[in-house]
């Protein structure tokens, strides 16, 4: 297709612009050819006329499709030109924030001014083995690259950073050494890496400076060589220099400084040991005050003095030299303030006494007097004479400045000399690469020798980078086997050959500096007859006679020919040389001592003003005998000489390129500045390599994604199974021009701009299948909408008429509602009014009845009363009639009885006076006496009644009385009151009718009440609503504040919820980090552990090499083996120096053993912090466990107790069942005979009751006699314990002693001894008392017995005179009773004292060994049950044999036979595959039984040692085997279980059976190696971890990001596959499938192996971490898998993985949360993403990713396809705004290395050991089962 076709309507062009050097605009019509004109419109909406140019008719470059923009290569770019390099560029840097781009070969690098989180250790490990085109572009993917390629073949390496002073060229070279140091590591112990790095703060000290461009500018160019070793680790490095700047040790142009050195003494000049330099502020120096910019910003420079003294200490810079350095810097600063003073015009004098002079010449440990004199005078030679002249004061200064840059340029060589002497290889060096920090082309408004030899050196470096390119483009060509004609590419030889070559500029000048009377001019009049007009890249400026103008590859510049020739001869008066020389100063001799051998010459520029010096530090040495001449060698000729040695060094080297640009020349912060940067892209050749690319094919498609990216562009027909041949067809009909593309092996090569036109071919055809989905979809929307509408329309009339109709009855409804309302309303009135008349007739009448009633009632009344009251006054008249008649009857009657009385009482004197008359009354007085006593009684007795009838009756007329009284009185008052009515009648009735007027009065009253009433009331109403209504506002503001308040209370809940809920989980981060550091510690140790094995091996080597006959004796105890036994045995450390003497290689001993004693000193301070981060564990972890120790009923039993008390329940049932027996013989007796003897005294049932009782208390005494003979035994037994106690054994601490150098260690041991000692004794004290106190107690309980005994004879006794049935019953009843009891307190006294038994029983066993040597001395073959010797046999309770117990009995001799067959040679996939999971802990546990068993102490810790040992030793060397490692961490783990389960701890034996209690270890407490051995599965934990990373790290990104799960969803961008040259061959590709396979894989293998399944989901939520870790970062580091169907991708691969997770029953591992971050950067790519509340969502969204992922993510989304918008710059920003306030880590990749802490759960086993079964095919022959 002709390139003026793709000018139509809508295309977009590149027009020049003076301001932003191009400028984007849009056709307004098709071009046609022969069209002079071009329509525009710009951007901002001008309209504009482009006017071609009429000779060449040149179209304006076309602007490539939007989805290219942003591109990561440029060549990958459609249309390689100018603009579009620059925009791509412009939109990577400024709205992407991306500094480096690739250009084909060449990585561009733009200084963002700006401090970027890119350079971290996680971007080094995710750089790290990755291959060139999968990453984003990064200095350390070309460091990667040249690293690979290094490896990879065979081949020394180079990167030359190049650019424009302040482009970033320091800092980049520092990255890639810095990548170099961190992916290779040290060969040594010596940390050269360290050393590489710790050179640059020195060099950029003292090669520095702070220029307009640059805060930290390098004035010099280097080459630092890195050298490798064949593994390709660090070994050392060497640096060569180039062109030094020592112009401006003595002048500085405006705001700038000097070297940074300078500035750093001066700050630093207060230090006490820099007060001998006599130093000040830097204002005070000539050299240092120049510029008028002493101070950067942010730059402390005392600091910064700080890390270079540091830097020079790491390099084995003495402090000696370090001063010496320093007095010599000193020394300069204070020549520079030397002043002269004129004499005549040719002569010139110093002041005497000069301050200055004198401190220079006091620094320098010379002569002041002869400095001052060769100052001012120079020696002249001639053939004859030689002659001492003065010069000028001009010519003085001059010298002056001439020897201090000569001094300065002297020093800075010395220095290198030293860096790379300390950074020299100490081994041979297999390769290299090496860091070119070069200059790039320079050009200023005046340009002398210094530019001319900067873009002389730039020159060369473009010749090799162009024949690099070139040769790259040919052999891809040649690789794909396609035609290809030489590319036309710009050679700047000719520039070459016209200053380097024969009568070039260089050689003249060189030859005119010969000439005695040669100058500037003679020398620009030679250049001019030279080569004007006959070299094209020769001109003369039009107004000058001395200069001239050089065409470079990338730009003209003009050179001012004044001070070529002083600066190219570079002079210094030898006399002031040889006054230095002769110093007394030791440094300063050292500095020039080689100078004659050393080509270094030194420069005097005559003219102080000219900003720029440079000259060739180091080049090669000449030999001795050729000084003389090579002295008199150029600064040209030198700098040409190096230059074309370090251009041999790059062409045997691998080139890598990357060019540095500056953006602005402000400093600005992400600034682009479009003028500068094209410039600096012309001038480093980025261009050019844009030219030579789009010479030839730029745009390389592999066959399968030609096919994926244009598969719409085919029909079903034109598809083969062949993608080759389908992609030919489809090409030929879509570009008819052959030439427009080639057909290679494996690729597609296209012509410029073809593949923009394809991307228009495919665009509009999607275009149309978008209209046309969209037509048949908006069809489809109307009908639908219609038919919706027509139906909502239907639905809304049926409504209408239903409410109309439904109206029209409602007021149906109402018409007659209202009709009947009429009714009944005008009902009611009638009947109310009627009502009101009746009711006011009925009113009247009853007025009227009831006021006659009164008046006839009030009659009637006053009647009644008058009767009554006549009543009562006539009977007051009758009795008072009466009472007098009555009280004259009886006065009467009384005076007549008395007269009476009196004649009787006269009769009866006259009797009584007669002797007879009393004779005969006394005749019968005695009876008479007696009856009338009896009378009296009878009459007293009536007396009473009748006095009390009397008292009654009085009572009652008293009563009676009161009541006639009051009675009467009531009459008198009714009296009264009738009067009173009577007279109270008239005076009612006027008050009646005073009444009525009252009423008249009160109505009227009344009326105007009511009225004030219903006011009120109304008043009172609205009083009554508005209170309502305050009250309910009352009552809703109280509700709010209630509300508020139950608010407030649960968001105060809620917080305290929260806070608790975080400090629960801070607790467990806590818990989890320490964790964490503990196993990395413990990952540290195992690798020091290692690299301690390794050494000893390569020792071992090292030692047999010279005698190989000789055979050493290995020691019995390996460094693992010292380390978990607890024995006092020799350690590694403390046996070495033994075998050292014994073998015979002296010479590499004390090598080795100082490695060794650092290894081990390291190791020891590893263990101490192992040991407190595990105290610390074990204190976190015990917290946690405290609230389940709570919950435990039962106190914690041992294993042995256990099975003691089941033993001794076996006897209390056995004497139950005999007490019964012994009971029913008695029953037995006592019923064959009833007769009353039997019971009687002295009867045999009689006898047998006592016989049994005396038994029972015989019993008894003989059981507390065994208790008492148990206790005194046991305290002897302790005594003799003591002094033989196995941790503190006298002969074996005094070996240890003995072997314990260190005096510190002895003092431990013996505090240690003597607090354990102290222990024990308070122990025996306390358990001694115990013991006496329980005899008392004892001794009381067998006198109560007694006692009791006592009782019950008696009342045995009292029984036996019973009847006999009863009797025999009760006694019965008696005994039994008596005989339960006492067998329960018998039962329970034994079991409170076995409780201390049993304790002291456990120690007793431990020890049994060593008390059976004292007291019998026969006790080497006797079992735990026989360990106490005949005085105590009474506790020795013999066991019942059983068949098999679970344990395995081995021979000593067997131990390394069965470390070897059951570890060391088992084979997962072998043998183990049908065993039973976890067998071979189960048989190693079965044979720590035994041990156990037997109590064999050193054969427990031999066989525990041994497998820890052999474990290792399998896993060091078959490490890299998933199937290995993980059948050794299930086996470890079951192992630990065994102990524990087993341990006879009760929180460990919940679980267990009763056979497995009995089980349990019995001897040993294995708590310690229980340690031991969970230290080990954490350690083979993270090696399984990490054999899983490294099976893992190839699939991942392949599988989880590049492969297509959903065929179709993301086409491949038009990228052009301008990959770069592959690092490693082509493996095939991982897919999703195959993770998953993988997943399986590692699933099925721990199942198979038994891991415990908390162990497997800790496995996997690892594996699942790595996943997304690793995709992530990718991802983040990754502009093309940036994209909206990238994500949809992701989200359905992670979707898999969850059905994985579902499949397996792992949901709840916790691996799916680790994927959160994934998913949700999936998510991120597919949300919109344009207004705030996108945003908002998109920050509540993405919780798990930190800010600096958000915003990459967003900066790197890229569209696809054209139909996919960009993310504005405006709402990345309003992102950033919204996440300014989150605290999050500003890391932006996740630590892929990462490992959580891993726990092992207790797991106990069902598995009973006795059934367990040992295959034959293990070679275990020798166990046998016990």
């Amino acid at each position: 297709m002709a390139a003026s076709e793709l000018y139509t309507k809508y295309a977009r062009v590149w027009i020049p612009d003076p301001e932003e050097v191009w400028k984007s605009a849009e056709l307004l019509k098709d071009y046609k050819p022969g069209d002079k004109v071009l329509q525009l419109r710009l951007e901002e909406g001008k309209d504009l006329e482009y006017c071609l140019d009429p000779k060449t008719k040149e179209l304006p470059p076309l602007r490539n499709p939007d989805i290219l923009v942003g591109e990561n290569d440029l060549t990958a770019l459609s249309y390689l030109h100018e603009p579009a390099v620059l925009h791509n560029l412009k939109v990577r840097f400024i709205d992407s924030k991306l500094i480096y781009t690739y250009c084909g070969i060449v990585l561009v690098a733009i200084n963002p001014y700006e401090q970027l989180p890119i350079y971290g250790e996680d971007i080094i490990n995710a750089y790290s083995g990755q291959n060139m085109g999968d990453m984003d572009p990064h200095i350390f993917a070309v460091a990667e690259e040249a690293y690979k390629q290094m490896a990879r073949d065979e081949r020394n390496q180079s990167i030359i950073v190049s650019g424009e002073s302040g482009a970033g060229k320091t800092v980049s070279a520092k990255y890639a050494m810095r990548y170099f140091a961190t992916v290779s590591g040290s060969a040594s112990e010596a940390n050269v890496e360290e050393k590489v790095l710790a050179s640059n703060p020195i060099m950029e000290s003292i090669g520095n400076a702070k220029t307009t461009r640059n805060d930290n500018s390098s004035r010099f160019g280097k080459y630092i060589e890195i050298g490798f070793d064949k593994r390709y680790r660090i070994i050392g490095a060497n640096m060569r220099t180039y062109l030094l700047e020592k112009s401006r040790v003595v002048f500085q142009a405006e705001e700038e400084r000097n070297y940074h050195i300078f500035y750093q003494l001066c700050a630093s000049a207060a230090l006490p040991e820099f007060k001998t330099l006599r130093l000040g502020n830097a204002n005070y120096f000539h050299y240092t005050k120049q510029g008028g910019s002493p101070v950067i910003d942010g730059v402390n420079d005392a600091k910064e003095m700080v890390n270079t003294r540091q830097a020079c200490t790491l390099l084995g810079i003495s402090d000696s030299y370090q001063m010496g350095i320093f007095r010599v810097l000193a020394g300069i600063l204070h020549l520079g303030n030397v002043e002269f003073a004129s004499r005549d015009s040719d002569s010139c004098t110093i002041p005497p006494k000069h301050e200055p002079l004198s401190i220079f010449c006091d620094l320098m440990g010379v002569e002041y007097e002869e400095m001052a004199h060769w100052l001012c005078h120079r020696k002249l030679a001639t053939a004859t004479e030689t002659y001492i002249k003065p010069i000028s004061k001009l010519h003085a200064i001059n010298a002056r400045d001439a020897l201090a840059k000569h001094i300065y340029a002297n020093l800075f060589n010395w220095i290198v000399d030293h860096v790379n002497k300390a950074l020299h290889a100490t081994v041979k060096q297999h390769s290299f690469i090496g860091v070119l920090d070069i200059y790039g082309f320079e050009t200023f408004e005046i340009n002398s020798f210094e530019q001319f030899c900067i873009n002389y050196a730039n020159e060369k470096l473009q010749q090799q980078f162009n024949m690099h390119v070139f040769k790259l483009e040919q052999e891809e060509y040649m690789k794909e086997q396609i035609p290809w004609t030489l590319i036309d590419f710009y050679d700047n030889q000719p520039c070459i050959n016209l200053i380097e070559a024969k009568m070039g500029i260089l050689d003249l000048l060189d030859e005119e500096c010969k000439m005695p009377k040669g100058s500037d001019d003679t020398w620009a009049q030679k250049l001019y007859n030279t080569h004007l007009n006959k070299c094209a890249l020769f001109e003369k400026p039009r107004l000058s006679n001395k200069a001239f103008i050089i065409k470079h590859f990338a730009d003209k510049v003009e050179y001012q020919c004044e001070g070529f020739l002083e600066k190219n001869k570079d002079t210094v008066y030898e006399e002031q040389i040889k006054v230095l020389k002769s110093s007394k100063f030791k440094l300063l001799p050292e500095l020039f001592q080689d100078e004659e051998k050393v080509l270094s010459p030194t420069s005097a520029t005559p003219s102080g003003r000219v900003p720029l010096s440079r000259t060739a530090v180091k080049p090669a040495k000449a030999r001795p005998g050729q000084a003389s001449k090579e002295h008199k060698k150029t600064v040209g000729h030198q700098f040409r000489n190096s230059l074309h040695l370090l251009m041999e060094t790059l062409n045997a080297t691998t080139p890598h390129y990357v060019r540095c640009i500056k953006p602005n020349d402000f400093k600005f912060p992400f600034t682009f500045d479009e003028k500068r940067a094209v410039q600096q892209l012309r001038a480093c050749g980025v261009l050019e390599t844009i030219r030579i690319s789009a010479a030839g094919f730029p745009s390389r498609w592999t066959y399968q994604e030609f096919f994926s990216r244009y598969r719409v562009l085919m029909k079903q027909r034109d598809v083969l199974s062949d993608r080759k041949q389908t992609c030919k067809n489809v090409l030929e009909k879509l570009i008819l021009d052959k030439d427009k593309y080639q057909f290679g092996k494996t690729k597609i090569f296209f012509r410029a701009g073809q593949v923009a036109y394809l991307e228009k071919i495919r665009a509009d055809k999607l275009r149309a299948a978008c209209i046309r989905i969209q037509k048949t979809i908006r069809g489809w929307l109307m009908r639908k909408k219609y038919v919706r509408m027509r139906k909502a329309a239907i639905t809304i009339q049926r409504y209408v008429r239903g409410y109309q109709a439904r109206c029209y009855a409602k007021f149906l409804r109402r018409t007659r509602a209202a009709i009947t309302i009429q009714k009944f309303q005008r009902m009611y009135v009638v009947r109310k009014r009627y009502q009101c008349m009746r009711a006011a007739t009925i009113a009247l009448q009853a007025l009227l009845r009831g006021y006659m009633a009164r008046s006839k009632y009030q009659m009637m009344l006053r009647e009644h009363k008058s009767i009554i009251i006549q009543k009562h006054v006539r009977g007051w008249l009758a009795r008072v009639h009466y009472r007098r008649t009555l009280k004259a009857i009886v006065y009467l009657q009384c005076c007549y009885r008395r007269m009476m009385a009196k004649r009787e009482l006269k009769k009866l004197k006259i009797e009584a006076r007669s002797v007879e008359r009393y004779k005969k009354l006394h005749i019968g007085l005695e009876n008479k006496i007696m009856q009338l006593q009896r009378k009296i009684d009878e009459q007293n007795k009536e007396y009473k009644s009748l006095l009390e009838k009397l008292s009654n009756l009085e009572i009652t007329y008293s009563t009676e009385t009161e009541k006639l009284r009051s009675d009467v009185e009531r009459l008198r008052m009714s009296e009264e009151e009738a009067k009173n009515a009577a007279n109270r009648v008239l005076s009612l009735q006027e008050e009646i009718a005073k009444l009525r007027k009252e009423l008249h009065q009160t109505q009227s009253e009344k009326k105007t009440i009511e009225e004030w009433a219903d006011k009120y009331k109304h008043e009172t109403e609205q009083l009554v609503s508005e209170l309502k209504e305050q009250n309910t506002l009352l009552k809703t503001e109280k509700e709010e504040l209630n509300r508020r308040i139950h608010d407030q209370a649960r968001e105060i809940t809620e917080t305290m919820e929260k806070k608790l809920m975080e400090e629960t989980k801070q607790l467990e981060l806590d818990l989890n980090d320490e964790r964490l550091r503990y196993q990395n510690l413990l990952n540290e140790f195992s690798r020091l552990e290692e690299r301690y094995d390794d050494l000893k091996d390569e020792m071992n080597l090292m030692v047999n090499i010279p005698k190989p006959g000789h055979k050493r004796t290995d020691s019995t105890h390996s460094s693992n083996e010292s380390e978990y036994t607890f024995s006092s045995e020799i350690t590694e450390a403390e046996d070495l120096p033994v075998r050292m003497e014994q073998e015979p290689s002296e010479k590499k001993a004390p090598l080795d053993m100082s490695l060794f004693l650092k290894l081990q000193k390291r190791v020891t301070e590893l263990e101490q912090e192992k040991q407190s981060l595990q105290d610390e564990l074990d204190r976190k972890e015990e917290q946690a466990l405290r609230a389940k120790a709570k919950e435990e009923e039962r106190p914690p039993i041992r294993g042995a107790e256990l099975e003691y008390e089941s033993l001794k329940r076996q006897e209390l049932e056995s004497e139950n069942k005999k007490l019964k027996n012994e009971l029913n013989e008695l029953q037995k007796a006592l019923t064959e005979t009833r007769s009353p003897e039997v019971t009687a005294p002295g009867a045999p049932a009689y006898r047998v009751l006592l016989d049994q009782l005396t038994s029972v208390s015989e019993e008894l005494e003989v059981r507390k006699e065994e208790v008492l003979i148990l206790r005194s035994q046991l305290v002897s037994q302790k005594e003799a314990i003591q002094p033989k106690n196995t941790m503190t054994d006298s002969t074996i601490l005094l070996e240890d002693v003995q072997k314990m150098k260190d005096k510190g260690e002895i003092a431990q041991a013996y505090i240690g001894l003597k607090e354990t000692n102290r222990l024990l004794e308070s122990q025996l004290q306390s358990q001694k008392k115990s013991h006496e106190n329980e005899l008392e107690s004892l001794r009381g309980e067998i006198q109560s017995l007694k006692e009791e005994n006592n009782r019950q004879q008696q009342l045995l006794a009292q029984n036996l005179q019973l009847p006999p049935e009863a009797r025999i019953e009760a006694s019965l009843q008696h005994e039994i009773t008596r005989l339960t009891n006492e067998n329960l307190d018998l039962m329970e006294q034994l079991e409170k004292q076995d409780k201390t038994v049993r304790k002291l029983k456990k120690q007793l066993k431990v020890f049994a060994k060593k008390i059976g040597e004292l007291e019998v001395g026969q006790m080497e073959n006797i079992s735990p049950g026989q360990i106490i010797d005949e005085p105590i046999r009474p506790v020795n309770i013999p066991r019942k044999e059983k068949d098999f117990q679970g344990m395995l009995e081995y021979k000593k001799e067997d131990e390394q036979k069965l470390v070897k067959n059951l570890i060391l040679e088992l084979k997962p996939r072998g043998v183990a595959v049908n065993l039973i999971p976890g067998l071979p802990a189960y048989i190693l546990f079965m044979c720590v039984r035994h041990a156990d068993y037997l109590n064999d102490d050193q054969k427990v810790r031999s066989l525990l040692t041994s497998t820890i040992n052999g474990i290792k030793k399998v896993l060091k060397k078959r490490g890299d085997d998933f199937e290995t490692v993980s059948f050794w961490l299930s086996n470890t783990c079951r192992f630990l279980h065994c102990l524990k389960q087993y341990s006879g701890e009760e929180g460990f034996m919940k679980h267990n059976t009763p056979r497995q209690n009995e089980h349990c270890l019995t001897n040993f407490d294995l708590a310690e190696y229980r340690q031991v051995l969970s230290d080990l599965a954490i350690q083979i934990y993270q090696q399984l971890v990490r054999v899983l990373e490294n099976i893992l790290q190839p699939m991942i990104v392949s599988g989880m990001l590049e492969h297509e799960t959903i065929q179709g969803v993301s086409g491949v961008k038009p990228t052009g596959l301008r990959k770069r040259t592959s690092s490693i061959a082509d493996e095939g590709t991982y897919t999703l499938d195959s993770i998953i396979r993988q997943l399986n894989s590692f699933h099925s293998v721990m199942c198979q192996h038994g891991m415990d399944p908390e162990l497997i989901k800790q496995v996997v939520k690892q594996m699942f971490y790595i996943i997304g870790a690793v995709t992530l970062n990718n991802l983040l580091l990754r502009k093309d898998m940036c994209s909206w169907s990238k994500g949809m991708q992701i989200r359905y691969n992670v979707s898999q993985l969850e059905e994985w997770l579902r499949d397996k029953n792992l949901m709840n591992s916790g691996a799916k949360e680790t994927l959160e971050p994934l998913i949700q950067a999936a998510q991120l790519l597919q949300v919109k993403k344009k207004t705030d509340e996108d945003a908002e969502a998109i920050c509540s969204m993405c919780n798990a990713l930190t800010t600096a992922q958000i915003v990459k993510v967003l900066n790197l989304y890229t569209p696809v396809n054209e139909f996919e918008e960009r993310v504005l710059v405006s709402f990345i920003r309003t992102i950033q705004m919204r996440l300014r306030d989150r605290k999050d880590s500003p890391q932006l990749l996740m630590d892929a290395k990462h490992i959580f802490p891993v726990t092992f759960p207790f797991n106990p086993s069902s598995l009973a050991l006795e059934t367990i079964q040992i295959p034959a095919s293990l070679g275990l022959g020798f166990i046998s089962r016990v």
